[in-house]
């Protein structure tokens, strides 16, 4: 099986480049990054949990996860300055790559009743924010070493500059979009 960014390369970008009317191949949109983030939330005081989100997104995405910590205090949610909130990890080359081509080619496959992702999940910038209510979708993940389930999102960046092209990108990529719903 050809790895998806050999694909990216050699069979949809030349695609693309006719389909969106580009006259460069260098100007047709590409995969950017890709941002994983989980927030820990009310569990800031369960050390467990928070070793059992740094533990999954390491299984993950192959990268120690960086922590996201609060800007500024808040009193109504007991939020102090610097807290940590939450962890996220960036990929890019070709981790990110191989991320890729596990998420639609596996991951989508395993998402308890999955119809498809809503074509307005692409923003106007021409990115893609997903949001999974679990971590078992993941190949990685087994259920018998759970101890706590948590949602994750994940949102990818891309060079298109509008929500078109984006759309076009993400669909030739192989996303699985809902049917009928513009």
């Amino acid at each position: 099986m050809k790895r998806m960014h050999e694909v990216y390369k050699t069979e949809i970008a030349p695609v693309l480049q006719k389909e969106l009317g580009v006259k460069n191949v260098n100007a047709v949109p590409k995969i950017v990054k890709i941002v994983i983030s989980v927030g820990v939330g009310k569990l800031t005081k369960d050390s467990k949990m928070i070793e059992a989100v740094e533990s999954t997104l390491t299984r993950i995405t192959g990268q120690k996860p960086a922590q996201t910590k609060a800007r500024v205090s808040i009193s109504n949610f007991k939020l102090r300055e610097g807290q940590v909130v939450g962890y996220k990890v960036t990929m890019r080359g070709a981790r990110m790559w191989d991320f890729l081509d596990k998420l639609v080619h596996i991951t989508f496959a395993r998402v308890r009743d999955f119809r498809g992702i809503s074509i307005n999940s692409v923003d106007d910038n021409g990115n893609i924010s997903l949001g999974f209510k679990d971590q078992l979708a993941f190949p990685e993940i087994r259920n018998d070493e759970l101890d706590n389930v948590h949602g994750l999102e994940v949102t990818i960046h891309s060079t298109a500059d509008n929500k078109k092209n984006g759309q076009a990108l993400f669909r030739a990529l192989g996303f699985p979009f809902k049917e009928g719903v513009k």
